[in-house]
């Protein structure tokens, strides 16, 4: 079955990813924290779908065979984590997952206004007013490398979609991850341990944080070791994947008017979280 490591893009969820492959495969030597990240898949990749249609490039060919790739996936009857920015729920009649097939979420969620402006930067958005209409948009789809289109709709729904799952359910805050994050990690580790026994000291705890430091994972990323990152289509320049971090501040670099529209379109959400 299949624990997802769920998030609207740009929230956080590498650096949990990167976190979780630690936990399950500490090695207390290699500081490389980007090797083996595949141990903890994107989805839905082109790989995971092979031989069941013809044309992937057709949204609604990888939309009919969501289940039927997971079904493939699950055949062996083991747990696996799989990354993915996917809307929980369905597009059209077809669904993403089901009971079945889904065995828990960690849910990984992150302030709208902040969000959009590491989107302004991954994407290649040429203003805050892009980021936030992409932030808005409910019919709105990413791709590319490696992975298929990937159906995410707005910051809301993707909230909505994924908080409506109750079954194993863990809410990790970005903001919280920044501010204690071995209280985090610990509560991740709780988490997982029901699925993925594992049991690490208070002193391996502290190597996976070192490691797992924002710093670590830019240098890292500076050196080529970041398999994932992505290039600009305007430029043709590699984009830093690891940007600002925990440096991100709404506050010091939003317009006030894209701040109180951000507010206004998630207000219930952005309160429930005590974003408000």
């Amino acid at each position: 079955m299949i624990i997802w490591l769920a998030s609207y893009p740009k929230s956080g969820n590498t650096w949990v990813r990167i976190l979780i492959n630690q936990l399950l495969h500490f090695d207390e030597k290699n500081r490389n924290v980007l090797e083996n990240l595949d141990n903890i898949e994107l989805y839905p990749k082109i790989s995971q779908f092979s031989g069941l249609s013809e044309n992937l490039s057709n949204r609604e060919n990888v939309v009919r065979n969501w289940v039927n790739s997971q079904e493939r996936i699950c055949a062996d009857k083991k747990t696996r984590i799989f990354k993915t920015h996917n809307v929980l729920g369905g597009f059209g009649k077809d669904q993403f997952t089901n009971n079945k097939l889904t065995l828990g979420v960690i849910h990984i969620i992150r302030d709208p206004r902040n969000v959009i402006s590491s989107i302004l930067n991954h994407y290649s958005l040429e203003t805050l007013e892009e980021a936030k209409k992409f932030i808005f948009e409910k019919n709105n789809w990413i791709g590319g490398l490696n992975h298929l289109d990937t159906f995410i709709s707005s910051w809301a729904i993707h909230y909505q979609s994924w908080k409506s799952f109750k079954k194993n359910y863990l809410l990790i805050k970005y903001e919280n991850l920044i501010k204690d994050p071995k209280y985090e990690l610990i509560k991740i580790s709780k988490y997982l341990r029901e699925f993925f026994p594992h049991k690490l000291s208070d002193r391996s705890l502290e190597i996976i944080l070192d490691k797992s430091s924002f710093q670590n994972l830019k240098s890292l990323e500076k050196s080529g070791k970041f398999k994932e990152q992505i290039t600009s289509k305007s430029t043709g320049e590699k984009i830093n994947f690891f940007n600002l971090g925990p440096s991100n501040n709404w506050k010091k670099t939003l317009d006030p008017e894209i701040s109180k529209k951000i507010e206004k379109e998630f207000r219930q959400e952005m309160l429930e979280l005590g974003y408000l």
